[in-house]
């Protein structure tokens, strides 16, 4: 069995978890998506206790419904925003919050393009923090999206353009289940350094 049909597996275990549990804010499951789990304000209330995120000026989020809480936090607590646009067709966009009119707004996918500076990514400030959604992940760290490679080319464009470094907080807010034994994981593979679930947080 080949690695990606070994992923796959792994994704179908995780969605059919959520989906029968009743964890999903979707009626029909997560399936080919990254996971909007219930609990997912919970766990962005968590990340924001930490120290990690005391610390950090700009966040970067990835677009998934799961981390909107993630992005409205970040402004309402007075910190410039960097989202990912869906499957980066549009590239990334910097939200500077003493600038939003609407927290709750900018921190949609449809609203981050409203209040978007325009501002060319050679020009953004150096991120204090990453977070990802994610399908699964382990406790080493290992991280598996839904299959088209955004999440890792993400963390990976950020890393080349030195705007975060080996010491940045990589992080991700799942649903406990989402929390698995194991991920396999791809030479082009990003790994995690903080899981963030609806009662923990982990730190590698």
């Amino acid at each position: 069995m080949d690695i990606n049909t070994k992923k796959d597996i792994l994704r179908k275990s995780v969605y059919d978890a959520l989906y029968s549990g009743g964890f999903s804010n979707r009626p029909n499951g997560d399936y080919g998506k990254i996971p909007d789990f219930k609990g997912s304000i919970i766990a962005a209330e968590l990340l924001r206790t930490s120290f990690e995120w005391k610390n950090a000026q700009t966040i970067f989020s990835s677009p998934d419904t799961a981390q909107k809480p993630v992005r409205y936090f970040a402004l309402a607590d007075g910190k410039d925003l960097i989202m990912a646009s869906p499957n980066l067709q549009h590239g990334y966009l910097f939200l500077k919050s003493n600038k939003i009119s609407s927290f709750a707004e900018a921190s949609t996918k449809e609203g981050a393009f409203k209040f978007a500076e325009d501002l060319n990514i050679d020009s953004f400030p150096k991120v204090d923090m990453v977070v990802e959604g994610s399908v699964a992940v382990d406790k080493k760290g290992n991280r598996i999206g839904k299959g088209k490679g955004f999440g890792d080319r993400e963390i990976r464009d950020l890393l080349n353009r030195k705007l975060i470094d080996n010491n940045t907080p990589v992080v991700t807010t799942i649903h406990p289940l989402q929390l698995v034994d194991s991920v396999i994981m791809d030479k082009h593979d990003k790994a995690l350094n903080m899981i963030v679930t609806t009662d923990k947080i982990i730190r590698i």
